[in-house]
């Protein structure tokens, strides 16, 4: 959920304090490093706790009373730079923020279809029995989206619903907590707090024919929410093909105070942010960005953590109750190019997505996992901009399958040039839309301005990866000519390794995608197996509100115009970019779209935008769900 310069830690503030309950409405290759993380990176070695059987249920119970805010304020930042930073043998850092030509958009979509996904009413009112209306308003999202075997399983912040491929709901709109079998996430009636939840991600895996939903989780204080205690990455998977049947529930320990077999991280107790999750043929794989779990909130690095996914599978079905996970710290691999590591991007695979080369890897290597991230540290000569990416790869992930307590994966890491990214700035959305909650709290706060507030996009670190054909494909937010306006920067890296068995990596395509006059952030690449699909993202600015867009790309980039499928009809009108919730005037946004592939070719993508339908008093996102047949012009 947290975005830098953002860690979460939330605030909890009811409506009441605001005397408002009554007032609202409802081919560049480059020499880099390679670092064998077998030697440099520690390896821990624990199990995963099993934690019981759930099913998703229908819960919407439409009571917002006593309505709350879960809010998320800046209190640190996963960019860590060092003063020893070098650039050996890459290009000299940029000076200028990139500036490509503007792309045409269009409503026209005669190869798309969609329908609307979870709202903020939806999770909020979602809950049934003791959870019934124990859900907080939230904002951002997020957005944890998997399709397959005729079905699409959409998560957010903080509620699960399966819909047909139709957009008919069958089973959800559902609250994760109690998906989970957490407590809620707050009792309205003794004011006690349940355990914190966030960052919703789902996969479904076309070998084993399971689905996969991942949460970050940490204990908190009871009396007032804040944490307090351990922390997990709660994993659930499905115990046949069909999402709506039982989930097994699994917990991997991220607290990594040395206790319960964790690492021993100074100054941990810790949790593990945006945990992002990935496969192969033989692993399940989640990264996290490490942060102290104190009012500090101090960056650690990028954490990686290899399970097998057979083994996982094996256990969702009770037929075996071991499964390894293997710690790794990447933290410092890339310090000596100015920083900790951070957001380390899993990459997933469509069905029959391998070809020759990355078959013989496959198998010289005994399997192999790869990942991507961004560097841009924040620090000079790299301060706002960056033309360096990292592409890792996790080695002998076969032995995950062995039954050895101790499998021996090796990650490398390879740092090539790439074109110019850097942090962008907030996105300015359309002026004229209702704004209730603006209305209401610049009537009880009269001495505060309440300009509409922008939208932030967060920083620059890299979005999903989908690995196709031997290529790697991923996307960062990125600055845009003087700074007003947010873009996109695309890459496509093959990934290749030495008889010594180094990872080495070329850059073969890398573009943009920009709309003159306004923002397009949050991407998701999704591809299928023939290297044809689209990238999808928010589309915002004077000109639009807040919608749901994508463009085609393929092997040569991004081709046609920019779609519009989920055409905002409205501002975003959230209580995170106003005063008493924040004093920037920006509103939490994203904080990430999802785009994935099914077996017929077509993509799935969902992303946030603002609906026509019911609103709470806090907040009126939605998320919209696109079917795109792709490999067709416009």
């Amino acid at each position: 959920m947290t975005r830098f310069p953002i860690v979460q830690r939330y605030v909890h503030m009811g409506i009441a304090s605001l005397a408002l309950a009554g007032a609202l409405v409802g081919g560049l290759s480059f020499q880099g490093s390679t670092v064998k993380a077998a030697g440099s990176n520690p390896i821990t070695y624990g199990k995963v706790a099993v934690l019981g059987s759930t099913q998703i249920t229908t819960s919407l119970t439409g009571s917002t009373a006593g309505e709350q805010a879960q809010v998320e304020h800046g209190e640190g930042s996963p960019k860590l730079a060092n003063a020893s930073g070098s650039n050996p043998g890459l290009p000299p850092p940029p000076t200028n923020a990139p500036d490509p030509k503007g792309i045409a958009t269009t409503s026209t979509n005669p190869k798309a279809t969609g329908f609307n996904g979870i709202s903020q009413y939806d999770q909020r009112t979602a809950g049934t029995g003791k959870y019934a209306n124990t859900q907080f308003s939230l904002e951002p999202p997020d957005q944890g989206l998997c399709a397959g075997n005729g079905y699409v399983v959409e998560g957010v912040n903080n509620a699960i619903a399966v819909y047909s491929k139709d957009g008919k709901l069958i089973s959800g709109v559902e609250a994760l907590s109690q998906f989970y079998g957490l407590l809620p996430e707050i009792d309205r009636t003794t004011l006690t707090y349940g355990q914190f939840i966030s960052d919703p991600k789902c996969i479904y895996d076309t070998q084993s024919n399971r689905w996969f939903f991942t949460e970050l989780e940490y204990d908190t204080d009871p009396t007032n929410g804040a944490p307090a205690g351990p922390s997990h990455v709660l994993i659930a998977v499905t115990q046949t093909s069909d999402p709506t049947k039982a989930w097994t529930v699994f917990s991997v320990d991220t607290t990594d105070d040395g206790s319960n077999g964790t690492p021993n991280h100074a100054g941990c107790p810790c949790f593990g942010d945006q945990p992002l999750i990935g496969t192969d043929s033989h692993g399940f794989y989640i990264t996290t960005n490490e942060f102290t779990n104190d009012s500090v909130g101090a960056f650690h690095g990028a954490q990686v953590y290899a399970l097998s996914k057979w083994k996982l599978v094996a256990a969702a079905n009770h037929t075996s109750s071991s499964v390894v996970v293997a710690a790794i710290d990447a933290s410092q691999a890339l310090a000596p190019y100015g920083g900790l590591s951070y957001s380390l991007q899993p990459a997933t695979s469509p069905a029959f997505a391998f070809n020759g080369e990355d078959l013989a890897n496959q198998f010289r290597l005994h399997g192999v996992e790869y990942f991507l991230s961004a560097l841009q540290f924040g620090a000079p000569p790299y301060q706002t901009l960056d033309n360096r990416i990292a592409v890792w790869g996790l080695t002998n992930t076969a032995a995950l399958d062995s039954n050895s307590a101790t499998p021996d994966l090796s990650l490398h890491l390879k740092v090539i040039g790439s074109e110019t990214y850097g942090q962008p700035n907030p996105a300015t959305q359309k002026e004229g839309g209702p704004t209730p909650l603006r209305n209401a709290l610049a009537a009880a706060y009269p001495t505060v301005a309440y300009p509409l507030e922008t939208l932030n996009t967060n920083d620059d670190r890299m979005n999903q990866v989908v690995f196709v054909q031997n290529h790697l494909w991923g996307a960062v937010n990125t600055i845009l000519g003087d700074g007003t306006r947010t873009g996109i920067a695309y890459f496509s890296v093959r990934p290749s390794w030495t008889r010594s068995g180094e990872l080495d990596a070329h850059l073969d395509t890398q573009g943009y995608v920009a709309v003159d006059g306004n923002n397009v952030f949050f991407p998701s690449i999704g591809l299928n197996a023939s290297g044809k699909g689209v990238i999808v993202f928010t589309l915002v600015g004077p000109d639009y509100y807040p919608s749901s867009a994508y463009i085609n790309i393929g092997e040569d980039g991004v081709s046609g115009n920019v779609h519009i499928t989920g055409a905002g009809t409205g501002s975003d009108d959230g209580f995170t970019g106003y005063y008493p919730y924040a004093t920037d005037g920006v509103a939490r946004w994203g904080d990430y779209s999802a785009a994935v592939a099914t077996p017929d070719g077509s993509i799935w993508t969902a992303s946030e935008y603002i609906p026509s339908g019911p609103r709470t008093t806090l907040a009126n996102w939605g998320t919209y769900i696109t079917n795109i047949r792709v490999g067709y012009d416009d």
